[in-house]
């Protein structure tokens, strides 16, 4: 990749993309914002001057026409990040089948989406892509079904697809965080009881910031790690494989 790279971020109108198109426009990148939130997405994008467009992650067609557009903005897309995500905390026999299907769409259908659209855009040159799974899909946590469910799918999405692609240069990698202090989480947060809880689970006795998966995903996206592909790094604050003392 050139030093000036040219990436798509997918949910930028979130705590994570947000925090990530801002990284990547620090580094001397050219970003071309994608979110739901139509005043959220257009703010960033005029921060950074950055071009931007609003999204339906979970329709195919919203998606594709997406990339297209930062493909003709840009003239080549060298990467992009998958930062679409929900958080569904029911146990599954109170897991309606509309909360199942929204949580599918938002995590997985949205994920795979976006690698059909942005594959081809990359196959000439290769390129780098990063999804965002989550610690739930590594350990069983109560009442995650349909959230570790989606997560893992994302996780097997990514590994299948970085040995598909990878003879073409396209890395695939995911980043699979614990609980981050975003407006996503803010039922959890905003409680102090839940919060402490939340935090004791972390063997670095706090939760995540966006900055924390941000820096991550900025770090895999970059060409300079040409040898990683296939990988689903925790950004857990240990959460996914050290248990607390408590």
């Amino acid at each position: 990749m050139q030093d000036t790279s040219n990436f798509v971020v997918l949910g930028a109108s979130g705590g994570i993309g947000y925090s990530l198109c801002r990284r990547l426009s620090e580094a001397g990148h050219r970003v071309f914002v994608v979110g739901r939130d139509q005043e959220k997405t257009q703010r960033l994008g005029e921060e950074l001057g950055a071009p931007w467009t609003t999204c339906d992650a979970t329709d195919a067609e919203s998606v594709a026409s997406c990339i297209e557009a930062a493909d003709r903005e840009l003239g080549r897309i060298d990467g992009a990040a998958h930062c679409v995500g929900s958080l569904l905390l029911k146990p599954g026999h109170l897991t309606s089948a509309a909360d199942w299907g929204q949580t599918v769409a938002t995590n997985l259908s949205s994920a795979f989406y976006l690698l059909r659209a942005v594959i081809p855009k990359m196959r000439k040159s290769g390129g780098s892509l990063v999804f965002l799974s989550s610690a739930a899909a590594r350990i069983g946590l109560a009442n995650h079904e349909a959230i570790a469910a989606a997560k893992a799918g994302v996780q097997g999405l990514t590994i299948s697809a970085a040995a598909t692609y990878g003879p073409q240069g396209i890395r695939v990698n995911c980043v699979a965080p614990g609980l981050v202090d975003t407006p996503l989480a803010n039922r959890i947060t905003s409680n102090e009881q839940s919060l402490k809880a939340s935090q004791s689970m972390h063997v670095l006795g706090r939760i995540g910031r966006a900055e924390d998966v941000a820096s991550a995903i900025h770090w895999l996206l970059d060409g300079n790690q040409s040898w990683v592909t296939g990988q689903v790094i925790g950004v857990d604050g240990g959460l996914g494989v050290v248990r607390s003392r408590g």
